[in-house]
């Protein structure tokens, strides 16, 4: 297979707002030794993307300062975490055979080898990404769902949220039968958990804004409440024993109002905050009802490799909100940022989109 010198990349070239995004050409990456090269397809969006090109993590000793997911990045920085492709070449010490292969990617940088390794790093952050025609990876981070009855644009929408989600459902350990909130339910880990969580066994009641409430439900919640309107008088008729466990991407003042929603030995799993990283709850609400609450930041290999089994079997549907080109990098950001769609948004590498993503964001989904 004949391979290009150079390829089409959309990189950051500071923190910022989307005027920082540069669509250019650059070199096309080697396959390093124990690495594959892979062609891609589709790369989706997420919170990250935004949050690492305006620098929002912070740092453990200046929670305002500018930093990627970890820490410094450096500049430029192509980003994109979630890949769904082909694997164009390999590099030494990797069988030629899976050339032509479908994969997925995990993005994850992981502090060790163990199947429980911890995430330390994201690739479009911590090491270039997807927004490009190509990318590099560790073989054994490149998982083969040739077989899965998925399109590009679905297996994309996986990695991150939905690796997120199930990092969360793990941690927290829910039980087929037991109730689950899940908050900030229409963006693409919310509607992950929702799906997963229902899968379990687990009754679901989500929270989401009312014009999204219905596909929420479509997406398997049992119970959906309107984020507008008082939240936890609502959960509380909508589940009046309380719940089990919580699935929170929004944090902010949802935990020190709904910590008490929490059954005894509830378990509350927080793994974003849309609503405020400050939060201020009764320390009393833990320790006299043996309730937890847990950091969750994305996946590790194990679960990892539970949610690639789930895409080669198709027993998880991700919903595609909207498709964009590689060259509308900055407006597809700008989007996820306004937040009226649900499901995830992609970008084509390879310049297409599809005019039904188009007609979903005009609608306002």
């Amino acid at each position: 297979m004949s391979l290009p010198t150079t390829m089409r990349a959309a990189r950051i070239t500071a923190h910022g707002g989307p005027e920082v995004i540069e669509v250019t050409d650059v070199p096309l990456p080697a396959p390093a030794e124990g690495e594959v090269l892979v062609e891609v397809g589709a790369v989706a969006l997420n919170n990250t993307d935004l949050w690492t090109r305006e620098g929002a993590y912070g740092r453990p000793d200046d929670a305002r300062a500018r930093s990627g997911w970890r820490g410094p990045i450096e500049f430029p920085r192509i980003q994109g975490a979630d890949v769904a492709g082909h694997v164009a070449k390999v590099g030494a010490g990797v069988d030629p055979g899976l050339v032509g292969r479908r994969v997925v990617v995990d993005p994850a940088i992981y502090d060790g080898e163990e199947p429980d390794a911890n995430p330390v790093g994201l690739m479009g952050s911590e090491r270039d990404g997807g927004y490009a025609q190509y990318v590099t990876a560790r073989v054994d981070r490149v998982h083969d769902v040739t077989a899965s009855p998925l399109t590009d644009d679905q297996l994309a929408s996986l990695p991150t949220a939905y690796g997120t989600a199930l990092g969360m459902i793990e941690r927290g350990r829910l039980r087929a039968g037991e109730t689950v909130l899940v908050s900030g339910a229409s963006g693409g880990v919310g509607l992950a958990a929702v799906q997963i969580a229902r899968a379990r066994g687990a009754r679901v009641v989500a929270i989401s804004s009312g014009s999204k409430m219905g596909a929420v439900r479509d997406a398997g919640a049992d119970e959906v409440v309107d984020r507008a309107e008082p939240v936890v008088g609502q959960v509380r008729a909508a589940a009046p024993e309380g719940v089990d466990v919580v699935l929170d991407v929004v944090a902010g003042d949802l935990v020190g109002d709904g910590l008490a929603l929490l059954r005894e030995g509830g378990r509350w799993v927080i793994a974003g905050a849309l609503g405020g990283y400050e939060v201020t709850f009764d320390v009393r609400r833990l320790y006299l009802h043996n309730a937890q609450v847990i950091g969750s930041a994305m996946h590790t290999p194990t679960h990892f490799a539970l949610l690639m089994d789930l895409a080669r079997r198709g027993e998880i549907q991700p919903v595609v909100a909207a498709e964009f080109p590689l060259d509308q990098a900055a407006l597809a950001q700008e989007e996820l940022a306004r937040r009226r769609h649900v499901g995830k948004l992609v970008l084509h590498p390879d310049g297409t989109s599809a005019p039904g993503g188009a007609r979903a964001l005009a609608q306002g989904i």
